[in-house]
């Protein structure tokens, strides 16, 4: 099924939450280098489909349904949108003939890699959580090689199959401007950030809590917080040293550059940016009452390498919080050392190499 002229092609595919978008629009531009025509393949109206326009990617839409553990109306619906969007999928990979296709997982990607496996195309697909997601678990029977970001989550896979990769980065979170930033808050240059990040959604338990412990804070640092869409706290507006935004883009990087110290929830994506930027770190991963407890496995890996202070959610306070900040900016070194040894940097390199292969391996046996 390779394709019959000598450009490569790959489709990419992957959605539900940008976290599954994210780390495929980090590798568009080594693959464009290496001579790919890429193509997306996602759901017909998701976050993917908003994500992928700015690219100028051929985006393909198929419908999409949930697989759940719980009862719900919608799993009578929803299997035969998983079985349209087959179709789907398998009309445009004929149509499309890649070479390969690289998941990052979510629903939409299961009738993706699937079809791709009918057709011979060779799958490799990305698992970001310590455990494989429902979806992922569907694919993995079926795909050539697993990345993953975490050491444990290698034993839990098909040995053959299961690669220590990290998250792919975007390249220009690695190229902020410090000074850039200090000026976009109007900070001082002599007094340590703390960065406060909770998510596109904002997380209301550490908002609340770093707003309890500004008085405390602010003694020693200066705050930038990103609290999510229409969560700032309108009676702090001019708290000097503390700054607002309720989601930032194209400044993100710069603020990376200027952060001594991250406050951050533990999905996977974020984890993976803050190691691969050697920020020292306190995670308050969200609680298993309000997920299916990957950010606690993914927060107790890193805590365990070297690379993060943890608080449990249920746990923080505004006191816990000001001592482990504190803790945690006179002792940072310690953590940047550790986080310079981790195997789980240069993902994008790892991953396209592994795609390069599988590529060039699918083409041998046609």
């Amino acid at each position: 099924m390779g394709s019959t002229n000598t450009m490569k092609k790959i489709v990419l595919t992957g959605g539900g939450t940008a976290g599954h978008v994210t780390p495929n629009i980090a590798l568009l531009p080594r693959l464009k280098e290496l001579g790919y025509e890429v193509s997306y393949i996602g759901s017909y109206d998701g976050i993917e489909k908003k994500l992928i326009t700015d690219f100028d990617i051929p985006y393909y839409g198929i419908a999409t349904g949930k697989f759940r553990r719980y009862l719900d109306i919608k799993n009578l619906t929803d299997p035969f949108r998983v079985i349209k969007g087959f179709g789907e999928a398998r009309k445009y990979l004929k149509k499309i003939n890649p070479d390969i296709v690289f998941s990052k997982g979510g629903f939409v990607s299961v009738p993706v890699v699937r079809a791709a496996a009918t057709l011979h195309i060779p799958c490799i697909i990305h698992e970001s959580d310590m455990t494989p997601g429902l979806a992922n678990k569907i694919c993995i029977p079926v795909a050539k090689k697993i990345c993953c970001n975490f050491p444990e989550t290698v034993s839990m896979l098909p040995k053959d199959k299961a690669v220590l990769t990290g998250s792919p980065i975007r390249e220009e979170l690695l190229r902020g401007d410090k000074i850039a930033a200090l000026d976009m808050c109007g900070f001082t240059a002599n007094k340590p950030v703390i960065m406060v990040i909770g998510g596109s959604l904002g997380a209301a338990s550490v908002n609340q809590t770093v707003r309890e412990a500004l008085p405390k804070l602010l003694e020693d640092f200066q705050i930038v917080h990103i609290c999510g869409k229409d969560k700032i706290d309108n009676m702090l507006l001019h708290t000097k040293g503390y700054v607002q935004f309720e989601y930032v883009k194209e400044e993100l990087k710069d603020i990376f550059a200027m952060a001594d110290v991250v406050i951050s929830r533990a999905g996977a994506n974020s984890i993976c940016e803050l190691l691969a930027l050697k920020k020292p770190n306190i995670l308050v991963p969200l609680s298993a009452n309000s997920s299916r407890g990957d950010q606690i496995l993914n927060a107790g890996s890193f805590e365990s390498q070297g690379y993060s202070m943890v608080i449990n959610d249920d746990d923080l306070s505004p006191d816990l919080l000001v001592q482990k900040v504190t803790e945690l900016y006179f002792s940072k070194q310690t953590f940047i050392d550790a986080m310079s040894k981790s195997q789980q940097l240069g993902s994008v390199t790892t991953i396209t190499n592994l795609i390069e292969e599988t590529a060039i391996k699918k083409d041998q046996s046609c």
